[in-house]
């Protein structure tokens, strides 16, 4: 790109000036100094367009702004005011302004005043401020992240058959 001119500089000239620009720019550059402590990651943001079909699943922290169907497990999970998840959340701390059908799971648990939850929560510390909407039981549990897995397989027992399905036809001569 550019290279300082060394026209005005004193010091020993060279006179292939083709190799200048090459020579310096092949040197790394020692003084850089990052700007941002390694240590501390922000937090995943899931923007309010967006909407995710499928599990999540984070040693960090995630704001949901969007919808998510599916379950999600995360040291700190924050939905937002615009969000809707539809699936079981699972994490330390967890922060609900939106929406959120299905099971919550944490060890500190806040419903804020926009917070509309349908679904139980299971918890070791919860808040829940006047103005939210929650339909559910509430179970305090001195470790609730040790409660199962999330999306256990459901045993074939246990699924509906789909929609439009018959049950096979006897035959005369099966079963009275």
């Amino acid at each position: 790109m550019f290279s300082k001119s060394r026209i005005n500089e004193p010091g020993p000239k060279s006179d292939d000036k083709s190799k200048a620009p090459e020579t310096q720019a092949s040197k790394p550059n020692m003084d850089f100094t990052p700007s941002a402590p390694k240590g501390k990651v922000s937090a995943s943001v899931l923007s309010s367009d967006l909407t995710i079909v499928g599990n999540l699943r984070t040693t960090g922290d995630i704001q949901v702004e969007g919808t998510v169907e599916g379950d999600i497990r995360a040291h700190l999970l924050t939905v937002g005011e615009s969000a809707t998840i539809r699936g079981e959340i699972v994490a330390d701390d967890i922060v609900v302004n939106g929406r959120v059908i299905g099971r919550v799971r944490g060890l500190k648990v806040r419903l804020t005043a926009t917070a509309r939850v349908e679904g139980d929560i299971i918890h070791k510390t919860i808040a829940i401020e006047s103005g939210a909407h929650f339909e559910g039981s509430v179970q305090r549990q001195e470790d609730p992240l040790a409660q199962g897995r999330i999306s256990a397989p459901v045993p074939q027992a246990q699924l509906a058959p789909p929609m439009g399905a018959t049950a096979p036809a006897q035959k005369p001569g099966d079963g009275v």
